[in-house]
């Protein structure tokens, strides 16, 4: 019986991710052989598959890739940020990433469904919860296609972003510009592109939601006297409901304003603008929360990101994204 000492377990631990005991055990049962014992982990886990099934998996790693105007973003998910960093399973999500850019598959089930190293996508992903006594599953898996792809992945690995766009004729800066929207789209977590892809019930909704909030908002401030200035209180949530009709009726109540005030009018237009521009603010929170092109860009807060991608070259434009996170 070959001697099984404290830093073969370890090594055995750090490769696998299964528990001590049950890397112990391994190397007793395969007489000290490293590649007896991981098989050994492999055909007794077999049994945790099913039983790891319900668990929650918000651990993992995400990659992204870009080739010939195709990219390829997912993520590999486990139970625990151990897991996560192991060897093994790190090894494995870079083999997934590497297939799913080769073969490029439109859906999560075709891409589980490829064979990777003599078995099912699946079948490996099953294999190494096996091992590891962990839920491991590949929880997203994009493809994104364009005239150019950017990538960008956070520090950790746990979100990644691909951004389609035109670069407008400026390939050389438009490479880094267009990742340092990635950047901008891991931080601030956008749902979608414009508000054109709302639905109308769900905006509607959403500016009950708003009112209702702010309202409560601006009564606590009120009531306890914490001496923060009033929120105004949108009428609208969303870009897609200030119809130029809205828009003028706003504008004459801003000119009423001026008016009732007693500002001189050949000073309205200088004031107007200002004014208006706030009330779309105002009433645009649910795109500033949700819709890419209306937020405010992380690296300069004085433009949306559409005013940015504008003033940074004439034609260019975000085409698509998609942002992957874990945990």
């Amino acid at each position: 019986m070959a001697t099984i000492s404290a830093a073969d377990v370890r090594e055995l631990r750090k490769v696998t991710g299964a528990g001590m005991m049950d890397c112990k055990k391994a190397l007793k049962e395969s007489d000290g052989d490293f590649d007896g014992a991981i098989d050994y982990l492999r055909k007794k886990g077999q049994k945790v598959v099913a039983k790891r099934a319900g668990k929650d998996a918000t651990e993992g790693v995400v990659m992204a890739s870009a080739e010939n105007g195709k990219g390829v973003i997912l993520s590999i998910s486990c139970e625990t940020d151990f897991a996560a960093k192991n060897d093994q399973f790190l090894a494995l999500a870079t083999k997934v990433s590497e297939l799913a850019q080769a073969k490029l598959p439109a859906t999560k089930e075709e891409l589980l469904a490829l064979e990777l190293d003599g078995s099912p996508v699946e079948e490996q992903l099953k294999g190494l919860t096996a091992i590891t006594g962990e839920k491991i599953e590949l929880s997203n898996y994009f493809v994104v296609e364009g005239e150019n792809i950017a990538s960008y992945i956070h520090a950790g690995s746990k979100i990644g972003v691909l951004v389609s766009y035109k670069d407008g004729g400026k390939a050389d800066e438009a490479s880094q510009f267009f990742r340092s929207v990635a950047m901008h789209i891991a931080a601030m977590a956008p749902s979608i592109l414009s508000p054109d892809e709302f639905e109308e019930d769900f905006v509607i909704k959403e500016a009950e939601a708003l009112r209702a909030q702010i309202e409560a908002e601006n009564e606590t401030n009120r009531i306890e006297n914490l001496g923060k200035p009033m929120k105004n209180v949108p009428q609208y949530a969303s870009r897609r409901q200030l119809t130029p009709e809205v828009l003028k009726a706003a504008e004459d109540a801003i000119k009423e304003e001026l008016k009732a005030e007693g500002k001189p009018e050949k000073i309205w237009d200088k004031i107007v603008p200002g004014k208006l521009e706030r009330f779309i603010a105002d009433n645009t929170l649910l795109d500033q929360e949700r819709c890419l092109l209306s937020q405010f860009f992380a690296l300069d807060d004085t433009k949306t990101v559409a005013q940015a991608v504008e003033d940074f070259a004439d034609g260019a434009a975000l085409v698509e994204f998609k942002r992957v996170a874990v945990g």
